[in-house]
């Protein structure tokens, strides 16, 4: 129980940042459980387009490296979600780093739901859980948003991970026309 000499208000933001903490946890590992999840993918997959590129085969090919660059462009993305998550140094620190995660995340989500339906399904939970912890440390913190702003962060970001995938993709298969393949 609380000590007596503290208001009910107190009481409350206490219990409250209590139960935030096993939240965050509980976030934390989902998100290092889908990252796994991606990043066997994505070794499977690299071998696989191998293969597909010795056949060469140039629709199977096509397939083959737009479901890589999706791979790649998701554990980007996560991997920034989880350097925001490991930077949480305090409650106060919840609402300033995080709400740009959630439109990054369900970004992600999206583009995995065909591809890998229970990664894309956990991410939707995981947003779900984030956004409760953004906001209930925000009510204890008395943070404001805007939305606007996170929103334009988290574009930029998007944006900026896209280019380097493609990148990326261009360097790891130079010998590849790519104007067709994402043309197809």
């Amino acid at each position: 129980m609380c000590n007596p000499k503290l208001t009910q208000t107190e009481c409350v933001n206490v219990s409250q940042t209590v139960t935030i903490v096993p939240r965050l946890e509980y976030s934390n590992n989902l998100l290092n459980s889908i990252v796994d999840i991606l990043k066997t993918k994505k070794t499977e997959l690299k071998k696989l387009n191998r293969n597909f590129l010795e056949l060469d085969d140039d629709h199977t090919y096509v397939k083959a490296l737009d479901f890589e660059k999706t791979i790649i462009f998701s554990l980007e993305i996560l991997s920034q979600i989880q350097k925001k998550m490991n930077s949480i140094s305090g409650i106060n620190s919840i609402p300033e780093l995080l709400p740009l995660t959630i439109p990054m995340m369900r970004t992600v989500s999206a583009q995995l739901f065909r591809l890998l339906p229970a990664c894309s399904q956990n991410l939707s939970e995981l947003s779900v859980h984030l956004g409760s912890i953004i906001l209930d440390s925000a009510i204890l913190t008395e943070a404001r948003f805007d939305f606007n702003q996170s929103n334009a962060e988290s574009s930029s970001i998007l944006n900026k991970v896209k280019l380097m995938v493609d990148s990326k993709i261009s360097k790891q298969y130079p010998n590849l026309a790519f104007s067709k393949a994402c043309n197809t």
